[in-house]
């Protein structure tokens, strides 16, 4: 069992950090909000911190799942940061979906002070973290890495070396586009279905047999085609995430015309209210343009 510490509770890091005390390894959490931090102790063993940097002192491991790569900075550096109280051959494993930049940033900031850098976002949504399911995808040294690997195992179901610093933020990229093509494929596709007035259940139980199934058919078509949309992956989040893949896209000169279209139709969802609606919202447009 390891001396870990977990920053950042929100919807994903809530139940990650849990999962690590379920397990039996000593957990200390910090949130900016040091009321979330009383509220997770209340439901799991563990202690609460004031700052990163009191949360990081004598842990072996330091975990952190937070908004984006400002959060992650306020979280690392400075005085109070996790860097500053922690020692040299510590490890710091960051869930954050962040940029490559910010990786590839600490990981050298972390070199000068004897302590390795992980960058390892996640895929799985909320319901990923809440099951302990995730699929993680690190970026990093190997070393350092099969250290980690088996902790970070308490809140995953695969958990994957890509290669060097900033690998595993490229590839979180990656999965991200993927989605957001396939999401809109698919509520064009329930869309046309609707208005031909055919029987939705038997289309997808026929069409989700064969090549087009995808696990955004089978888990979002039901609440895509009746309209629900207040829940999962919000669309803030998912335009964060395509935003940061669009300017990694620049620096290797990678076109991406259907990630952009998609990344507008998203921002007209914004338009419409609905930038915490799920990301399957993209069909709203269609069923109501």
């Amino acid at each position: 069992m390891a001396k870990v510490a977990f920053l950042g509770l929100g919807v994903m890091g809530f139940p990650m950090a849990g999962h690590l005390a379920a397990k039996g390894h000593d957990v200390v959490v910090y949130n900016r909000t040091f009321a979330k931090a009383e509220a997770w102790t209340k439901k799991h063993k563990g202690t609460t911190a004031r700052t990163p940097r009191e949360a990081a002192a004598g842990r072996e491991i330091v975990f952190s799942c937070v908004g984006n790569d400002d959060h992650l900075r306020a979280v690392v550096l400075g005085e109070n940061g996790a860097f500053a109280g922690m020692g040299r051959g510590t490890i710091f494993v960051d869930n954050t979906t962040a940029s490559a930049d910010i990786a590839r940033e600490l990981h050298g900031d972390g070199k000068k002070r004897g302590i390795d850098f992980i960058d390892a976002p996640v895929s799985g949504g909320q319901a990923g973290a809440e099951s302990g399911q995730l699929t993680v995808m690190c970026g990093g040294e190997p070393a350092p890495f099969d250290r980690a690997r088996p902790i970070a195992d308490a809140y995953a179901k695969a958990v994957t070396l890509i290669g060097p610093p900033g690998s595993g933020q490229i590839t979180k990229m990656m999965n991200q586009m993927c989605i957001a093509g396939l999401v809109q494929t698919l509520a064009e596709a329930l869309n046309l279905g609707q208005r031909a007035g055919l029987d939705m259940d038997k289309v997808i139980a026929a069409i989700s047999k064969g090549a087009a199934q995808s696990w955004q058919m089978d888990n979002r078509w039901q609440n895509m085609i009746a309209g629900k949309f207040d829940y999962g992956f919000a669309v803030d989040w998912m335009r964060k995430d395509l935003g940061i893949a669009m300017a990694e896209g620049k620096r290797w000169k990678a076109q991406m015309p259907v990630v952009a279209l998609v990344d507008q139709f998203y921002a007209r969802i914004q338009e419409r209210g609905g930038g915490r609606w799920d990301t399957s919202s993209l069909i709203q447009p269609l069923q109501k343009p």
